[in-house]
């Protein structure tokens, strides 16, 4: 029944629009009565992104079952794909929904507050892997942002050309870019004890990155 009203209710904003379309309008398409709309849907909205709860709840459980021997950047690279798969599973529903809720600002609204449950749910499991790192809560709050900006990007891509091409190659590259950015970011660094020597370095403004390294490993080869 979910599925049945789901898809009154497309059919229905793509025929009349968003706004001219009423829950007596979708319930009569699928010859139901209202109290079976509000059973599934609190809302016009919620018709219209009818599978992004089961997509979190997905998302929600793989986080919680994943190894914390996984590096965790990979790990939340591989949960925001999940939402990839969903929109990959249906290119024709989702390029319609992607142009429907940029003609509709109601849609786009909502669709960000989507957006942003995912990337708390992202952030969750970040915090509890960085918990006790420093900065763990703000690096968690980032990391999520730039991932699922980073899908985003990719995948409204792929919306954008009408479904065409490889969803998954356009998501993976623009994720691959940020696995690189947090692999080169610094870690929590272990305090300094009395032990530690310094280097001290002098180079100058403008030097090529090799000649850097290379003056840091001729400082430390000669001590």
């Amino acid at each position: 029944m979910r599925e049945v009203l789901a898809d009154a209710a497309f059919q229905l904003y793509l025929e009349r629009g968003f706004e001219r379309t009423t829950v007596d309008d979708i319930v009569a398409r699928a010859g139901v009565g209202r109290r079976s709309f509000f059973r599934y849907f609190p809302s016009k909205e919620d018709a219209v992104f009818p599978d992004h709860e089961s997509c979190l709840a997905d998302m929600t459980a793989f986080l919680d079952a994943a190894s914390d021997e996984r590096d965790a950047i990979d790990v939340v690279c591989d949960g925001a794909r999940l939402v990839l798969r969903l929109y990959a599973a249906d290119p024709q529903f989702s390029v319609q929904r992607y142009r429907l809720t940029r003609e509709v600002p109601g849609l786009r609204t909502y669709e960000l507050s989507v957006v942003r449950r995912y990337e708390r749910t992202l952030a969750g499991y970040l915090r509890q892997r960085w918990n006790g790192a420093e900065n763990g809560a703000l690096r968690a709050e980032v990391a999520a942002a730039s991932v699922v900006a980073a899908h985003n990007n990719g995948l409204r891509s792929w919306l954008r050309s009408g479904g065409e091409g490889d969803a998954e190659a356009a998501v993976d590259q623009a994720l691959d870019l940020v696995r690189t950015m947090w692999a080169a970011a610094p870690q929590s660094p272990a305090p300094a004890t009395e032990d530690d020597e310094v280097v001290v370095m002098v180079v100058p403004k403008g030097a090529p990155m090799w000649r850097v390294i290379q003056r840091v490993e001729s400082a430390l080869r000669d001590d």
